[in-house]
């Protein structure tokens, strides 16, 4: 899906005026799109990363789309600030060192040659044994990672033997993503 860069910039301010509401305790006050067609009514996959000093501060996503496009990411925003498992809810006085990313998901696509994954280019879904594991297509590149690490760590990810990806019964999914983010 394209996303121009006017969207872009929606969905950016969506996600921080979406985490500064909830800091502030009141109803978000979202800008709006000129009313044409535009990708923020499409329904897909979105995830919102927040970073802090070149550090992750917390990343939340969905697969597929059940909402549209803004909607995903507006709820995203509020999990990555408030919801991640992995961190602390934001503080107030954390926001202004916070850089938010969205990355725009395609559909996945079964991957039969687990070779045939494109180190940057392709984001992974791992689900074997009722375990599930997601890695981002920029994952890899800002982890200094190559194909085989790149596979080994979708099975760490999802709390599985390395290899695990191999196994009968795996399912490797491939997809990729749009991502962009607020400037540093």
């Amino acid at each position: 899906m394209h996303i121009s860069q006017e969207e872009q910039q929606i969905l950016l301010a969506d996600a921080r005026e979406t985490i500064i509401a909830v800091l502030e305790e009141r109803t978000p006050a979202y800008r709006r799109s000129q009313g044409r067609a535009s990708a923020l009514s499409q329904s897909c996959g979105a995830f919102v990363t927040l970073h802090i000093g070149g550090n992750l501060r917390g990343c939340i996503g969905r697969m597929t789309g059940s909402e549209s496009l803004e909607k995903t990411v507006r709820a995203m925003a509020r999990e990555a600030a408030f919801g991640d498992p992995r961190f602390p809810p934001l503080a107030k006085q954390e926001l202004s060192q916070c850089r938010i990313e969205i990355s725009v998901l395609s559909p996945m696509s079964i991957c039969s040659d687990p070779r045939s994954v494109r180190v940057g280019v392709h984001g992974l879904y791992l689900t074997y044994r009722g375990r599930v594991g997601v890695l981002l297509p920029q994952v890899p590149v800002e982890q200094g990672w190559d194909l085989d690490a790149y596979l080994d760590y979708i099975c760490v990810k999802a709390g599985l033997p390395l290899g695990s990806y191999n196994e009968s019964g795996a399912k490797l999914f491939t997809f990729t993503a749009s991502v962009f983010a607020e400037a540093s």
